[in-house]
Order: C-alpha cells, then sequence, then structure tokens
C-alpha cells in the first residue's frame, strides 16, 4: 500500500490555487469594511525635486463627501516611515523629492469622491535641482549608501597583461514588481488608544513598528494583520509602510477607520521599483577564450531614499560572475 505522504513526483496543488484560479480568493480590498469605514486619496507631487510654498484644499473640503484632509501637520508622533534607513517621511512637509511623493491625502465617504477631492488640492511649488539619471548621479556622486568594493585574486594584474580584452557597457531598465493587489491598508482605532491594521505586506512588524512611530504610540498598541498580498515579489517589503502610516494618520483624525487603496497608476507612480543599473565592464580573455580578468562597475538607479539599495547591490555585486 502506497504512502500517502510520498509526495515526490505528483502535482500537488498550491493551498489557494483554486481560489485564485476561481476568483473566489478574498483580498483586503475583498473583505467586508467595518461600519463608518472612510476612504483616502493621495495628494502628490508632481515635481522630482520641489519646495512647498503653499497648499490651499478649501475647494476640496467643500467637495462632496469629503470629511478631512491631512497632511504633515497632522502627525502626533514620528514623520518617519523608512523602515530600512531613517529619513523617509510619511508625507512631506517641506521638501517633496520624487514624482508621486505624497504631500496631503483627502478623507472622504468613498474611494471615488476622495479621488475626486484629491485633484482639487491645489500647491504652489518651488522647483529644485533633481538628479535624474544614473550618469549624472555617479558624476555627482550622489550615493544612497556607500560604494562597495569586491575583489577576488588579482584582476588589475590579469587586465594588464592581458592577451584580448574586450570593454563595453550594458543598460538593465528598471521593472515594476506588479503585484496582483495594490498597495492597501485599512486601520481601525479601537478602545483605549489601541489600533488595529490590515495591510497586504511582507513585513508585518515593519508596518506595527511604524504606525506606532507616526501615531506616537506603544508597539504594543498597534496590532497588524495580513490577509493576502496577491504576490509581492519584494514589492511589499517595504513599500506598505508608508500606505499603512498614512491610514493610521487619517484614522486617528477622523476618529472612524480609513480604508487606503491605491489605484494601479498611483501604485506605480507613488511606490519603489525594481532598480534599473548600469553596467560598465572590462574582460580579458587568452587564446582559447578563458576569462583571465575582470573588472565591472555596476550603478543602480536607488531613486530618492536608501531602502533596499544597498542590499540589492549587494546582491548584484556576489553575482556578477554569475555561472562562468
Amino acid at each position: 500500500m502506497s504512502d500517502r505522504r510520498d509526495i515526490v513526483g505528483k502535482p500537488i496543488a498550491h493551498d489557494s490555487a483554486r481560489q485564485h484560479v476561481t476568483g473566489a480568493a478574498t483580498y483586503l480590498d475583498d473583505m467586508a469594511e467595518p461600519g463608518g469605514c472612510l476612504h483616502a486619496a493621495l495628494v502628490k507631487s508632481p515635481h522630482a525635486h520641489a519646495r512647498i510654498v503653499s497648499i490651499d484644499a478649501s475647494a476640496a473640503l467643500a467637495a462632496e463627501g469629503v470629511v478631512a484632509f491631512i497632511t504633515a501637520e497632522d502627525i502626533p508622533g514620528e514623520n518617519e516611515v523608512g523602515p530600512i534607513f531613517h529619513g523617509e517621511p510619511a508625507l512631506a512637509h517641506d521638501i517633496a523629492d520624487y514624482v508621486g511623493c505624497p504631500v496631503g491625502t483627502i478623507i472622504a465617504i468613498s474611494h471615488d469622491s476622495a479621488k475626486r477631492a484629491a485633484d482639487l488640492v491645489k500647491i504652489e511649488w518651488e522647483e529644485l535641482p533633481a538628479i535624474l539619471s544614473i550618469a549624472d548621479a555617479v558624476a555627482a556622486e550622489n550615493w544612497t549608501s556607500p560604494p562597495m568594493r569586491l575583489v577576488y585574486g588579482d584582476p588589475e594584474s590579469a587586465l594588464a597583461n592581458a592577451q584580448h580584452i574586450l570593454h563595453g557597457g550594458l543598460d538593465i531598465g528598471g521593472q515594476d514588481h506588479f503585484y496582483l493587489e495594490t498597495n492597501i491598508a485599512m486601520v481601525t482605532p479601537l478602545d483605549g488608544d489601541q489600533w488595529h491594521v490590515w495591510s497586504s505586506t511582507q513585513h508585518p512588524s515593519e508596518v506595527q513598528k511604524h504606525v506606532a512611530l507616526v501615531l506616537g504610540a506603544p508597539q504594543a498598541a498597534v496590532t497588524a494583520e495580513v490577509r493576502r498580498m496577491g504576490g509581492a515579489f519584494g514589492g511589499k517589503e517595504s513599500q506598505p509602510t508608508i500606505i499603512a502610516c498614512i491610514a493610521a494618520i487619517g484614522a486617528r483624525k477622523t476618529k472612524r477607520p480609513v480604508k487606503l487603496r491605491l489605484d494601479r497608476d498611483d501604485d506605480m507612480i507613488v511606490t519603489g521599483k525594481r532598480h534599473d543599473f548600469r553596467a560598465d565592464w572590462e574582460v580579458s580573455f587568452d587564446e582559447q577564450g578563458a576569462m583571465t580578468g575582470l573588472r565591472v562597475r555596476l550603478a543602480a538607479r536607488g531613486g530618492n531614499v536608501a531602502d533596499l539599495t544597498s542590499s540589492v547591490m549587494t546582491r548584484a555585486i556576489c553575482h556578477v560572475t554569475n555561472c562562468y
């Protein structure tokens, strides 16, 4: 009699496969909303680097269904959501440093009314110089983290004494993670200054930590739960903190549950991406085509904050020789 525990060589379905292919899987946006739940929409910077001169939300606040407008001034704790390195605000206070940077948030009775009202917020900007390309960042030595160097053997001698040398460069485009459900969070105020957070995240402990930080509350006052992510592919490792924190600020101000769900276009603008890279290389080899030396300079466009850039670069440096 065969052992039912023997699964080697047998097709085994993913635990959620049936729900996924039939559409029965419940994502966060499918869940029943608590009574009185409000919806948030971001007011974003159209500039890569600009100073906020003034914000006029009067027209938005007068729009149908709008309950509140929040800015960095409404944050009771620390305006900080950087899960890897310090220095990433939940809402821009003075300077917006990327296109899509959240500057304020409309809270309304529905997602659509919040989105419409967000377009009515008027912001006066003072544009500032911006470094946008890998080449410009390298020329300015504008690093998100200190440069790293990894050396095996003596490549300088190998290149200097090479029989043959080739050199060139390679540009590798960035990618969006494109998870099935966009970034989303729902925050509910509970009795005694407690907070319940539903978040589509790979890292619920980071969400818990930073919601507590922006609210000025102990971590024990925040419960973070994950329903399912709809993929993630690394895109929900560090990015969901800002989404959950903004929803939490709105929930605190209105004293009602607040859900912040990014439309796909907003998600692609607001949240981070897989890095694009520039690789400049020089390789030496002998008459048989065997590689004798290699020098590669890798540069990744990390954006406005370090986040996971140094970890991505560490992996790239360690793997650059691939299977040679």
